[in-house]
């Protein structure tokens, strides 16, 4: 397994080297490219005014921040360079709290941490470890392609789990789903029944039968 970054986890006078390595694997998913019928070769696309409908090159475009209707704040590179914050590869714990205070909404990628070399295994390990017995999570920070981000910690078998958590404000509240916000009068016969039903459906997350049956097919019309 290839490494996609390579830095430290530090909290307090702890420094711990590591690796982050992808856990998802994205090449189970088939993928196509779009291709002209007639001679088989692939589709460019063309950036163009969506007024005008003139062919636009990259020095032609800038980006702008609409802030009415037709009005925009145009940003240049110089002025994405004035807010750029410094990578500097260290994962920095902010804290550890309990794992049941951060809501399943919060987390993004999931990611492996594991240790850079045989020197940093054992406080990794130790890491681990001491995050299953106590029940905590790490919450840290770390910069990655100039934007600041914010990390879970949390023990996974014999590793470490990274997860990139989303912000608390970036997460809608379910009040505004409509029609959930009243309490509706539950007969206790139909609570009793609803919940001997999930009784007799309750299976082990690992007996459940969860596969892609549309990539499946996919690969078998390949």
């Amino acid at each position: 397994m290839r490494a996609i970054w390579k830095g430290h986890i530090r909290f307090s006078l702890v420094t711990i080297p590591i690796r982050i390595y992808n856990a998802i694997d994205n090449q189970q998913s088939v993928k196509f490219n779009l291709l002209a019928r007639e001679t088989n070769n692939p589709v460019k696309y063309e950036k163009k005014d969506k007024v005008t409908g003139e062919t636009l090159r990259t020095e032609d475009i800038v980006k702008g921040y609409q802030y009415e209707p037709g009005q925009f704040v145009l940003v240049d590179q110089d002025d994405f360079e004035k807010v750029k914050l410094k990578s500097t590869k260290v994962i920095e714990i902010e804290g550890f709290v309990d794992a049941s205070e951060v809501h399943h909404t919060l987390f993004d990628s999931p990611y492996f941490a594991g240790p850079d070399g045989e020197v940093a295994a054992k406080t990794y390990q130790l890491l681990s470890e001491s995050l299953r017995e106590s029940g905590k999570v790490g919450v840290g920070k770390v910069v990655l392609r100039d934007r600041e981000n914010v990390v879970l910690l949390t023990p996974h078998e014999k590793g470490i789990l990274l997860y990139k958590l989303r912000y608390p404000e970036e997460v809608r509240n379910i009040k505004d789903v409509p029609n959930t916000d009243k309490e509706q009068e539950l007969e206790p016969e139909q609570l009793r029944m609803a919940n001997t039903l999930i009784d007799s459906m309750t299976r082990n997350f690992s007996d459940l039968k969860l596969e892609d049956r549309y990539n499946g097919a996919l690969k078998e019309m390949i």
